[in-house]
């Protein structure tokens, strides 16, 4: 079973190509211009064994907002047609992740039904470039595009880069344990019968 996809968009504002794997070993290439962001794509990638390219044209001349909200655009679309049918996958995903002082719990369904609950805050207003509120409009627009219900909460920390860090790396464990496949499963893990 090959589950890949790439996906390719371009609007006056950014120019993305986004390739994924779900079966990969963790490795990224990813270069959205915003070094940060980059960084927290990499931790997702390495911790949820998916391999992601990513190449991003943004107007970072403005700030950083239509870059990471588009990045995550593509990446939804990539992954809900990486996932295909959804067929035989375990569906749900949970991760409490600590990273220091930082405590952070990521819970996901992919359901087909689109739902961000975000409970995080950030005391630093930008991470090196990276304006700290577009963080969660990067998730709302994966759960938006992809097709899944995302609980984001932080339980504990302050540190924001330890935040942003744990966020993303427990958003790919949670990932990895959704998409995995289970033999019992037979069609789709739903009582309604389909996603």
């Amino acid at each position: 079973m090959n589950r890949t996809a790439e996906i390719t968009r371009k609007t006056n504002e950014t120019e993305i190509r986004v390739r994924l794997n779900l079966d990969g070993t963790g490795v990224s290439r990813v270069d959205t211009g915003i070094g940060f962001l980059d960084h927290m794509l990499a931790g997702f990638c390495k911790h949820g064994f998916f391999d992601l390219e990513a190449e991003v044209k943004g107007d970072l001349h403005v700030d950083t907002h239509h870059t990471v909200e588009d990045t995550g655009i593509v990446f939804g679309n990539a992954l809900k047609q990486a996932l295909g049918t959804r067929e035989g996958i375990v569906r749900y995903g949970s991760c409490i992740l600590p990273m220091d002082e930082t405590l952070v719990l990521c819970a996901l369904d992919l359901s087909g039904r689109p739902y961000l609950r975000w409970n995080a805050e950030f005391e630093a207003e930008r991470l090196e470039g990276l304006e700290t509120e577009t963080i969660r409009e990067f998730f709302y627009a994966v759960t938006y595009s992809a097709g899944m219900n995302l609980h984001i909460r932080q339980m504990d920390g302050g540190n924001s880069h330890h935040v942003a860090e744990a966020i993303f790396k427990s958003f790919g464990k949670a990932l990895d344990m959704a998409v995995k496949h289970d033999e019992r499963i037979g069609g789709v893990l739903s009582t309604k019968g389909k996603l």
